[in-house]
C-alpha cells in the first residue's frame, strides 16, 4: 500500500501488530512517523537497531506488557541486518532465511494487544541492482500482511509537495526557482523541506528568485544550465555564449546541459505539431500524453516554440544529434563542441 492508504486506516481503526516501511523516500517515512508518534503516549516508544540488536530480543520487547501505557509503538531501524549473511543467495533465499524470520512469524500470530511494530527498511530501491535485494528483504519479512511502499517522488510531484511546502512556510517563490530547487536536489522531498525552511527565514517579504536559490541552496550550480536553455529559447546567443563560458569554467558536465535542451526542444516542437497557443494548452496536452507537466515548464516551452518555427525546431533536433554525437566522439575540447552547436542554431 502506499503512505497515505496506511494513514487512513490508522485514523479509522486500530493499526495492525507490524507494518514494514520498504524503499528509500525519507520525507513519507518522516510524516508515517510522526502521525504514529502521536497516536501512543508520551514514553510509549522503543526503537531497536538490528544492526545491533537481534530480531528474537525485539519480539521479546514486544512480548512484554507496560505497566504505565496501554498501547506502545516499537521502531525498529536497519531491518536488512537481519537478513542471514556468509552463504549464497540461493541458500539465504531458502530455509535459513525462514528459519531466522520465524520468532517474527509467531509474533504476527499472536501479537501483543496496543503494540505497533514498525519495521524499517530503507536502504534498497525498487529499480535496477536494488530490486532483487529488496525482494529479497520483503520475503524475509513476508510474516508481515501489511507493506508500506516508499517510492521517490517523480519530479511532478516533488514540485507540487515542494509548493504546498513553501506556502506553508509563509512566503512566495518564483515558478522558476522552485524548478531549479527541485532540479538540483534531485526531487528528494526531505532535502528540500529543509531548504525551503533556510529560504523562508531568508525570504522575509520579498519573492525569493532564481539567484537566491544558487546562492543559499547545495547542488544548484545547474542554475546556469537552466540560464543556458532560456537564453538559447530566446535566441540570445551572446548570452547563450556567456553562460557556455560560465558552465566550463566551473566544470560542469556539458552532455547534461545538452540532455536539457533536448528535452526543450523535443517538447516545443511537439506543441508546434499540435498547434498549442498558450501553457495551459501545453499542460493538457502532455498531461494526456502521461509526461508530467506543470505551469512555469509549459510557459518556457511555448517560449521556445514561439521563437522557433516548426523546420528551425527540426534543424535543432539534427544539431543537437551531431553536437551529441560530437561529445561522444574524440575531439580536442567539449566547449567546442557546444560552442559549434550555438552558433549553428541561432546563428
Amino acid at each position: 500500500m502506499v503512505p497515505g492508504q496506511f494513514l487512513s486506516r490508522v485514523k479509522k481503526g486500530p493499526a495492525p501488530p507490524a507494518v514494514l516501511l520498504l524503499g528509500p523516500e525519507a520525507w513519507q517515512r518522516l510524516r508515517l512517523k510522526e502521525a504514529l508518534l502521536a497516536t501512543v503516549p508520551e514514553g510509549a516508544v522503543a526503537e531497536h537497531d538490528l544492526s545491533r540488536t537481534a530480531l528474537a530480543e525485539v519480539i521479546d520487547d514486544a512480548r512484554g506488557l507496560s505497566l504505565f501505557a496501554a498501547e506502545r509503538l516499537i521502531w525498529v531501524v536497519n531491518a536488512e541486518a537481519a537478513l542471514p549473511r556468509g552463504r549464497s543467495e540461493e541458500d539465504s533465499e531458502g530455509e535459513s532465511a525462514a528459519g531466522d524470520a520465524t520468532p517474527l512469524a509467531e509474533y504476527v500470530q499472536d501479537p501483543t494487544p496496543g503494540v505497533l511494530l514498525v519495521f524499517e527498511a530503507i536502504r534498497f530501491d525498487f529499480e535496477g541492482d536494488d530490486k532483487r535485494k529488496q525482494e529479497r528483504v520483503r520475503k524475509f519479512y513476508s510474516a508481515i500482511p501489511e507493506v508500506v511502499e516508499l517510492r521517490r517522488f517523480p519530479s511532478h510531484e516533488a514540485r507540487t509537495e515542494a509548493e504546498g511546502l513553501a506556502r506553508r512556510a509563509g512566503f512566495h517563490i518564483d515558478p522558476a526557482a522552485l524548478d531549479l530547487l527541485v532540479e538540483a536536489l534531485g526531487a528528494d522531498v526531505a532535502r528540500i523541506a529543509v531548504e525551503i525552511e533556510k529560504l523562508a527565514l531568508y525570504a522575509g517579504s520579498r519573492v525569493v528568485g532564481v539567484e537566491d536559490i544558487a546562492a543559499l541552496v547545495p547542488d544548484a550550480r545547474s542554475t546556469t544550465i537552466f540560464a543556458l536553455v532560456n537564453a538559447l529559447a530566446r535566441r540570445d546567443r551572446a548570452r547563450a555564449l556567456e553562460f557556455l563560458d560560465t558552465l566550463t569554467r566551473e566544470g560542469e558536465y556539458l552532455p547534461l546541459a545538452l540532455a536539457f535542451l533536448s528535452t526543450q526542444f523535443r517538447m516545443a516542437l511537439v506543441a508546434r505539431e499540435a498547434g498549442l497557443k498558450s501553457s495551459q494548452q501545453v499542460v493538457g496536452h502532455f498531461s494526456r500524453l502521461g509526461v508530467p507537466m506543470w505551469g512555469s515548464r509549459a510557459e518556457q516551452v511555448c517560449q521556445t516554440a514561439a521563437k522557433f518555427s516548426q523546420p528551425q525546431l527540426e534543424r535543432a533536433m539534427r544539431l543537437i544529434y551531431n553536437a551529441d554525437k560530437g561529445l561522444r566522439d574524440a575531439r580536442p575540447d567539449d566547449r567546442i563542441v557546444m560552442e559549434r552547436f550555438i552558433l549553428q542554431l541561432v546563428g
